[in-house]
């Protein structure tokens, strides 16, 4: 198994992991007022399973070089400004000596 094939596995045995863990909080997650049925304790290493799946994950993505990468949503402000140029505006510019 070469080292890619290994970070792939281990990107999916973290996705499934995180995945697991998400559907174990929501299925236990008790209506407002009612108690619930996980411990305190249980509930904090749930929480540090997440902290470390997270911080994995993110070695993983420095690792392959995309660790800046963020979602683009359609309505996020553009970092760049599209300045439009055309010939008259071209001629309007002096030279400079």
């Amino acid at each position: 198994m070469t080292s890619n094939d290994e970070t792939s596995m281990e990107q999916r045995i973290l996705r499934v992991m995180r995945k697991v863990l998400g559907s174990v909080v929501k299925d236990t997650t008790p209506q407002p007022g009612m108690h619930h049925a996980l411990s305190q304790q249980t509930i904090e290493d749930i929480k540090a399973c997440f902290a470390l799946i997270s911080a994995r994950e993110m070695e993983l993505a420095k690792e392959a070089g995309i660790a800046e990468e963020r979602p683009h949503y359609s309505d996020d402000t553009k970092k760049a400004k599209v300045v439009p140029i055309t010939r008259s505006s071209l001629k309007s510019v002096k030279p400079k000596e």
